[in-house]
This record gives structure tokens, C-alpha cells and sequence, in this order.
């Protein structure tokens, strides 16, 4: 199987507008992330996925590879799939442009994965840490069957006999199945809860999700941004 990984970037983020041209340590988020998808080796090959000059010129300035995308999109999986039409791969892994620490690990299990040819589209999940993180409205929580399929996404805690599960927002398509999401009207539930993946689901579609033990950092706030530098400085 070919893999492609594509990195949808914009800068007009609601809750923290430029962010990935904010700098960590001196880089920029989006090549800080470009460059951490790269090193993984899992992929044939990375672009970023974008409208945005500042971030074509940031990708060029490190030979980058990037692909240019029309600017009305309100998804990053909608953004890529107006370019994977024209691409010769048979699996697509949508990786966020605001999550500059990517874990190798995680990333070859949801690409082995689509092995199983049940698979069509796959995402990562995690146990919460506490329950401060459980309640943040800014982490996505899935609870799922008892094969790893998932039964349904909100921004709120689920109340039911299954495990919330933090969502990790990767997610990996068929190509096929990434053009079919892209033609799907938006529905109720992804309006409300402004999740994407929900749309998958109300049409009657199963997501596989894959559990694992990292803990990324999203740069959805300027506070995150403040904990990525803490973390680099871990390291």
C-alpha cells in the first residue's frame, strides 16, 4: 500500500489566529510538525495542504513539499481531499498542522490498520489523564464498540456504560473513502458538536480507532503554546 501523509494548514483559526506561525523554540508550529511527520519514516510521502501564502513560503524556505488548495474549505479533511483526487496513493493520513509532536509509534498503528480490509477509515484514541481533562471542552471524547469502532463523538462527557476515550485527531482514509466523506452534506450532529468525523457516523459509516499511550500536544491556545515550550524543554 502507497501512504501519503497530507498536513491541511491554514492561519485563520477562530480561537488562536496564526498559530501555525508561531514559533517554538525559534521554529514555526507548522515546520516544527512538517518536519516531525517526516522523520517518522512511515510515510512514501508528506505535503502540506494549504490556501496561505505565508505558509507556502514557510514550507519553501526548508525545500518542503506543499500542495496548494482553494480557500473555502471549513475542514482540514475537506481541504485535503480537493487535492487527493490527483494523487496516486492508496492510503491518506490527515495529520494536524497544530500538533508539532508526532509519535512514530502511533502513527505505524493506524497505518497497519487498514491491513484489514474491513478498515476504511481510522482515527486515535487515549484514556484521560484526570478529570480536568475530561471536562475540557477543547478535547474531543469518543466512546466505542467492543471491537474499536466508534460509536459516537461529543465535546462533552457521554454519559453511558462505554469509556470516554480523548480523540487524537488523526485520521487515515482510503482514498476512495476520503473523496466519499468529501461529497457528504455536513450533517446536525457535526454542526453542533463541530466535530467532522461525526458527519462519517450519521451517515452510517464505522471509524476504527486505534488506542494509544501518547500524549500530543494541540496548539489550540496561546497557553498551549506555552506548554509545548515547557515540554521542549523536557526533552
Amino acid at each position: 500500500m502507497k501512504k501519503i501523509a497530507l498536513i491541511p494548514a491554514r492561519v485563520e483559526s477562530e480561537r488562536f489566529y496564526g498559530k501555525l506561525l508561531e514559533k517554538l523554540s525559534g521554529v514555526p508550529v507548522i515546520i516544527r510538525t512538517y518536519k516531525s511527520v517526516l522523520e517518522t519514516n512511515v510515510f512514501d510521502d508528506v505535503y502540506v495542504v494549504t490556501h496561505n501564502d505565508e505558509i507556502i513560503d514557510l514550507i519553501k524556505s526548508i525545500d518542503g513539499k506543499y500542495l496548494k488548495s482553494s480557500s473555502g474549505h471549513e475542514s482540514g479533511t475537506d481541504r485535503i481531499a480537493e487535492v487527493a483526487i490527483g494523487l496516486k496513493y492508496d492510503i491518506i493520513v490527515n495529520l494536524q498542522g497544530d500538533e508539532p509532536f508526532i509519535d512514530k509509534s502511533s502513527i505505524q498503528k493506524i497505518v497497519n490498520g487498514f491491513n484489514n480490509k474491513e478498515v476504511k477509515m481510522a482515527s486515535l484514541m487515549r484514556d484521560f489523564k484526570d478529570k480536568d481533562e475530561l471536562f475540557n471542552p477543547n478535547n474531543v471524547k469518543v466512546i466505542v464498540d467492543k471491537n474499536n469502532y466508534s460509536i459516537n463523538f461529543s465535546r462533552t462527557p457521554m454519559n453511558s456504560e462505554h469509556v470516554n476515550y480523548k480523540h487524537i485527531g488523526v485520521y487515515a482514509f482510503r482514498k476512495e473513502v476520503l473523496i466519499e466523506f468529501s461529497k457528504m452534506d455536513k450533517t446536525l450532529m457535526e454542526k453542533k458538536e463541530n466535530i467532522e468525523c461525526l458527519r462519517y457516523i450519521e451517515n452510517g459509516k464505522k471509524i476504527k480507532m486505534f488506542k494509544t499511550d501518547f500524549s500530543g500536544i494541540s496548539i489550540d491556545t496561546p497557553e498551549d503554546l506555552i506548554k509545548a515550550e515547557e515540554y521542549l524543554k523536557r526533552q
